[in-house]
């Protein structure tokens, strides 16, 4: 009967790790918008997939045994991953608008100009660029230093993409799966801690799965698509996404 039982729920925690990640768009969306914005690569932007899917489960994981190990009730469970779940909602509106508006600053400086330079010598040349990418300056031999090349530093936008990934694996952290406690590790208790640890894991791995199976075949595909003048505004369009995707969680329950 045991044995029938974990059966049960090792099929169930499978089911409800791909239909809780397909049917809660907050799951992959941002990656894939976050990743077209940033120019990720498709194996990036999978491998910050799982790791921000991991967290994802792993908060729910730990709340789970916490509650089990010390005898909390499933209500009260249930009552810190609503909460949990709030935290997560308004993270994603104020990391949405935030990075919203720091893309829209960005797309309206993102204009090409033209600059003219004269070197002591009579020499003189011209290049276009945008103040948001790196670039060149292309000089005459005699005026160029063997080895080295004027880019403009790209340190403090690498900060700027680093601290945004680590924001959105904070807001996953947070975020629940609210499945996970109630419906398969609380259950699971009732027979073995090794019941709970299996179940706990086969849900991780077909959330992270899906996760980053969506978030790859969506990616190829916005990847290749024309944006055209809206490329300019993909940074802008990502932090509507994610400000969308916080609304849906707050107010719609998605």
């Amino acid at each position: 009967m045991a044995e029938q039982e974990m059966f049960v729920l090792l099929a169930s925690a499978a089911s409800l790790g791909l239909i809780h990640t397909v049917l809660g768009p907050d799951h992959y969306i941002p990656f894939v918008m976050m990743g077209k914005a940033g120019k990720w690569s498709l194996r990036k932007t999978c491998l910050i997939t799982a790791f921000c899917g991991v967290g994802h489960v792993l908060g729910s994981i730990i709340l789970g045994l916490i509650g089990i190990v010390i005898g909390i009730g499933i209500h009260r469970i249930e009552f810190i991953e609503g909460f949990r779940g709030d935290i997560a909602a308004w993270l994603f509106i104020g990391f949405g608008l935030a990075y919203f508006a720091w893309g829209l600053k960005k797309a309206l400086r993102n204009k090409s100009h033209t600059h003219f330079h004269v070197h002591s010598d009579g020499t003189s040349h011209a290049h276009t660029h945008i103040h948001e990418e790196n670039h060149l300056h292309v000089h005459a031999a005699s005026t160029a230093f063997p080895g080295r090349e004027n880019i403009s530093g790209p340190s403090a936008q690498q900060d700027k993409k680093k601290m945004s990934i680590w924001i959105l694996f904070v807001i996953f952290i947070f975020g629940p799966c609210e499945p996970l406690i109630p419906l398969l590790m609380y259950p699971a208790a009732k027979l073995s801690m090794a019941g709970v640890v299996t179940v706990a894991g086969i849900f991780m791995f077909f959330t992270v799965a899906t996760m980053t199976l969506i978030v790859g075949l969506a990616y190829a595909g916005v990847k290749s698509f024309r944006w055209g003048w809206a490329e300019r505004y993909m940074h802008a369009l990502a932090g509507f996404t994610l400000f969308i995707c916080g609304i849906s969680i707050a107010f719609l329950g998605l």
